[in-house]
């Protein structure tokens, strides 16, 4: 058989390599004579720097840039390039991760150190920009990266309004000409996992907001913010990109993309596949295997697995999904966790070795053999 182990990370244990790795050595183990391809994937979230600019590519290059952390303190953050496309985790510089979560207020917390990321990838060449977004600590709907580009969000008096989303109720008139101008020659894609509209109950506010410590009170405070950005975007840039599939991921983020930079959003894991040939190396296997830490339902919607699974149910290749812990089913596909394995604890304390076991035991099961 030809195997194609194509996970995403599982979140808190194993990146997506880690966990590929972890597969094909569970594998090998009971099949030995088998031919196995490690393909780790993302979705636009943390860990997409990593499967389109591993650090061990010779044809991708990886550089550290000091910018603007998600409070306004300096954070080492990588960007990856490889030809003329730049790579851009936004995580990484404005990221939920770099808050301590006593410190977590998305009133503050500025996506500027994204957009100055977003500018030191021109000044190294870069013609196309894949920005990720996920993993955010941010609500100020793109406002810092523009301005890091040369926006300008000013208030009543004609002066800088405050970073966060906390700034914008202050917000009287932009000017995002500077920011077209300056990526006039370039294409910007926003590669997200969401497709939430800015505002409202499917909103970034009120979806994302608690999670990065917005109170209710705040989560209202942050929606009603977005909605008067949105607000004096269209007045002042003549559209309302703010109801648009994804303009809610990243805090806003996306909708500052489209809004601020003439950016596309496209789906994650597909801007993923595509970069990496996953159709083109999928055509000669035998069986597909993915995986991400927790599968449930939301994993359908535009995650890792949900794209593998719809590429291998089109391309007619048998497809298994190898997970920490299973809440959802998929017709035609084999779904075995580390939890029903190796019980809750072992499945977290050692995730490397439960998933290599996971998958030598897939490996002699009578519903993937059937294939061979």
């Amino acid at each position: 058989m030809r195997v194609l182990v194509a996970p995403d990370k599982f979140r808190g244990t194993l990146t997506a390599r880690e966990a590929g790795d972890a597969i094909a050595r569970g594998w090998h183990r009971a099949r030995p004579q088998d031919e196995v391809e490690v393909v780790p994937l993302a979705d636009g979230g943390e860990g997409t720097l990593d499967a389109l600019a591993p650090p061990d590519d010779p044809a991708a290059t990886r550089s550290t840039r000091r910018v603007t952390g998600p409070l306004g303190q300096a954070v080492d953050a990588d960007v990856g390039l490889r030809g003329e496309t730049a790579v851009v985790e936004m995580a990484r510089a404005s990221g939920l991760e770099l808050v301590p979560a006593e410190r977590r207020d998305p009133l503050r917390t500025t996506t500027r150190g994204t957009g100055e990321l977003m500018a030191s990838a021109l000044e190294a060449g870069a013609r196309r920009l894949l920005v990720c977004l996920g993993g955010s600590a941010t609500n100020d709907g793109g406002v810092g990266m523009a301005a890091a580009l040369g926006g300008r969000f000013l208030d009543a008096d004609g002066a800088p309004i405050a970073d966060g989303g906390g700034g914008l109720m202050a917000l009287a008139r932009l000017d995002a000409s500077p920011v077209l101008e300056r990526l006039r020659s370039v294409e910007v894609v926003g590669v997200t996992d969401v497709d939430n509209p800015l505002c409202g109950p499917a909103g970034a506010s009120a979806v994302f907001g608690p999670q990065k410590g917005a109170s209710p009170e705040e989560v209202v405070l942050l929606d009603r913010a977005l909605a008067h950005l949105a607000a004096v975007a269209a007045r002042d840039l003549g559209a309302d990109r703010s109801h648009e599939p994804g303009a809610g991921a990243a805090g806003g983020l996306g909708f500052g993309l489209l809004a601020f930079t003439g950016a596309r959003l496209r789906r994650g894991v597909e801007v993923v596949m595509e970069a990496v040939g996953f159709r083109e190396r999928l055509a000669t296997a035998s069986l597909v295997i993915t995986g991400e830490g927790s599968f449930d339902a939301s994993s359908l919607r535009g995650k890792v697995p949900a794209g593998v699974l719809e590429a291998s149910a089109l391309a007619g290749v048998p497809a298994a999904v190898l997970c920490g812990v299973a809440s959802a089913d998929v017709p035609g596909a084999v779904v075995r966790s580390l939890v029903d394995l190796v019980g809750p604890e072992a499945a977290f304390t050692d995730a490397r070795g439960s998933l290599a076991q996971l998958a030598e035991a897939l490996a002699t099961d009578p519903e993937i053999l059937v294939h061979e």
